[in-house]
């Protein structure tokens, strides 16, 4: 048994799926679906981007992950972390470098189109329609599909069983962990191809946020790539298989999260010592 907190999570093993063994919450034909050769499943390839006619945020900055990994982005406050991911799902302009998913160039395209493409993406706020209930929260995030996504649903529940039994009630009335259970949750019904989450345990407690790491150590094991923007940056490079530290928008710290929890420059600068 490992002394870390999170354990072996054995990342790679692909075949762990959901509890009740009903398949994965990948899309049916991710088997055939592969890092193209060479690079990565998804980068954000040298990126210099702003807002609108702004100043450059990020600075030739590169951000990757591949098929069930957790790849976390840490750093200072105002270092560019979600402003990285936003560039990668193309909520900003791109003023060099590029995006490519499964080595198909997606630097031209809009959000929208990522979804299409099998981008998920849950922000770190406004991430849910609060007065509608659990459930229909779910199923708006199968609003690309054509499909019966009953099985999809049947495993949201299985990853978040506190949403079964709250399934009807008001997503506004949840805890703000359980709200984003629901963000999550929603994202998996478009069974992404990769899931991208911006600061997914802001504001919740210590406990929350354990459960909530638990939680995404349980979906990559299905194989499905995380790139996640954290502000608890111990915690999160200690479930990271890749770590990317951001500082003023360029890379100052790239390794895995071992390597990153181990370097003395960033335990002293980043982690408080």
């Amino acid at each position: 048994m490992s002394n870390e907190p999170y354990g072996d999570r054995g990342n790679k093993d692909w075949s762990v799926g959901n509890a009740k063994g009903q398949g994965s919450i990948m899309p049916k034909a991710s088997g055939k679906t592969h890092p193209a050769p060479g690079g990565p499943f998804l980068i954000g390839d040298s990126m210099t981007a702003g807002y609108g006619n702004g100043p450059d945020i990020l600075h030739d900055c590169t951000i990757a992950v591949d098929r069930g990994e957790i790849a976390v982005i840490v750093g200072p406050n105002g270092a560019g972390k979600s402003t990285g991911m936003k560039a990668v799902f193309g909520m900003l302009d791109m003023r060099k470098g590029h995006v490519r998913l499964d080595g198909e160039d997606i630097t031209g395209l809009s959000p929208q189109d990522r979804v299409a493409k099998g981008m998920g993406f849950v922000p770190q706020t406004s991430n849910i329609f609060t007065s509608m209930t659990v459930e229909e929260n779910l199923e708006m995030g199968a609003f690309i599909r054509r499909d019966d996504f009953r099985d999809t649903m049947a495993q949201v529940y299985d990853l978040f069983p506190i949403l079964k039994e709250k399934r009807n009630q008001a997503a506004g009335e949840l805890s703000g962990g359980q709200r984003q259970q629901v963000a999550v949750g929603r994202a998996l019904m478009t069974q992404p191809k990769v899931l991208m989450l911006d600061e997914p345990t802001a504001g919740v407690s210590p406990i929350v946020m354990d459960e909530l790491f638990d939680r995404i150590i349980e979906v990559a094991r299905t194989g499905i790539p995380i790139l996640m923007v954290e502000q608890n940056a111990r915690q999160a490079l200690e479930i990271a298989d890749k770590g990317y530290v951001l500082v003023q928008g360029a890379n100052a710290f790239t390794g895995t999260g071992k390597e990153l929890l181990a370097d003395p420059e960033v335990r002293k600068s980043f982690l408080g010592g």
